[in-house]
Formats: C-alpha cells, sequence, structure tokens
C-alpha cells in the first residue's frame, strides 16, 4: 500500500507540473488577448478569474470524462477489491475534489502571471 501510495503522489505531482507548463505556454501564448483585455478596462482580479475558471471548467470535465470510465471499469476490478465497495462514492468525491483542486493550484502561478500583463508592452509589441 505504501509503494502505491507513493506512486499515486508522484503521478499527482507529475499531473500539476504538466497542467502547469500547459497554463503557463496557454497563457504566453495569450498575451496580446490578455493585454487588450486589460487596456480595454478589465482589471487583474477578472483576468485571474478568467484563467482559473477555464482551468476549472476544464478540470471538470476531465473529472467527469474519468468517473465515467471509472464507473464502467468497476466490474472488472471488482475481485481485486478487498471491503469496499466497487461504487464507493466517498472515494470517488475525495478523489476528483484533489485533482480538481490540484488542477486549479497548479494553474495559480500562470494565472498570475496573466493578471499582470502590461497592456501597453502588449500593444507597442503589436506594431
Amino acid at each position: 500500500m505504501y509503494v502505491l501510495g507513493v506512486f499515486a503522489a508522484v503521478a499527482l505531482l507529475l499531473a500539476a507540473i504538466g497542467i502547469y507548463g500547459v497554463m503557463a505556454y496557454s497563457v504566453t501564448q495569450r498575451t496580446q488577448e490578455i493585454g487588450i483585455r486589460m487596456a480595454l478596462g478589465a482589471d487583474s482580479r477578472r483576468v485571474l478569474a478568467h484563467v482559473l475558471s477555464s482551468v476549472f471548467r476544464l478540470a471538470l470535465v476531465g473529472v467527469a470524462f474519468g468517473l465515467a470510465a471509472a464507473l464502467a471499469c468497476t466490474r472488472l476490478l471488482t475481485t481485486l477489491l478487498y471491503n469496499v465497495q466497487p461504487t464507493d462514492f466517498a472515494t470517488f468525491g475525495t478523489v476528483s475534489a484533489l485533482l480538481i483542486s490540484t488542477a486549479v493550484v497548479a494553474s495559480l502561478i500562470p494565472a498570475w502571471r496573466a493578471s499582470k500583463t502590461d497592456p501597453a508592452r502588449t500593444l507597442r509589441s503589436q506594431l
């Protein structure tokens, strides 16, 4: 069990690093859009909320597909479980919340960088 726990923690860390990398790249690619939004009056809190909400929506979609796949695979895993129901909703809920919170936390730094975009610099770089 300890080995499985360590592997699960490493997998969660790798997922967080991957989400951070994808979000950092996405924010870099959208710098002009974010700069124009800020030049038109969006404050940093709104930009931060926009980036985090997009991550939250993507995480919800991913968790929904993962839950559907996990529920579909419960018949295959029934023989491997000991004193646990295959459809243990507490486990599904806890893991779902952990994955969504990991995705949001991993994207905080790119979202913060997006909220600190200088609109004047962005508009000058378009010329």
